[in-house]
């Protein structure tokens, strides 16, 4: 079971006020997610947003689910720092090596996630880049999908900037 963050009612309640969760796709995301697999030549990218109990998938490309258990969520590892985390190679790594993300479909080897990180420093979720084999990002890669991270959050933070002002007006 991942770590809670000892900060986890300000992180939920933060989450919760961009009112992103259970949305529709929206092409803005999809484009982001769409880049980072390009630029980390990986499957699958995912903007993922942990709540309560699980990790959902605000965009994705390469997988089908809209969500999985957070106990099971390689991005609810990454709630803990503020730094990208990468494993190489999940087989590796205790705390990935008998998921059943990695032992079963979609039989995860890689993972590298960006920590979504709001203005109050709340760790949202991640941008995540995930292979079936195992890897190493570059450092221009670990970059690149650090800077993208940062546009979700921008993004998310426009929407909610925006809302709050369509409510006073």
């Amino acid at each position: 079971m991942p770590p809670i963050p000892a900060n986890e009612f300000e992180r939920l309640k933060t989450l919760r006020g961009y009112c992103v969760l259970d949305t529709e796709p929206e092409a803005v995301f999809d484009e982001l997610t769409q880049v980072a697999s390009r630029i980390c030549n990986t499957p699958i990218a995912l903007i993922s947003l942990i709540d309560e109990n699980r990790q959902w998938f605000k965009s994705r490309v390469g997988l089908d689910a809209a969500e999985t258990p957070r106990e099971m969520a390689f991005c609810a590892h990454a709630l803990s720092q503020s730094e990208l985390l990468e494993v190489p190679d999940t087989f590796d790594d205790a705390r990935f090596a008998m998921n059943p993300l990695v032992t079963g479909a979609p039989n995860i080897r890689f993972y590298a996630g960006a920590p979504l990180i709001a203005p109050n420093s709340c760790m949202l979720g991640t941008l995540c880049a995930i292979d079936y084999v195992p890897r190493k990002l570059t450092t221009a890669q670990r970059s690149a999908l650090q800077a993208l991270s940062r546009a979700v959050v921008a993004e998310m933070e426009l929407r909610k900037r925006m809302r709050e002002l369509t409510s006073v007006v």
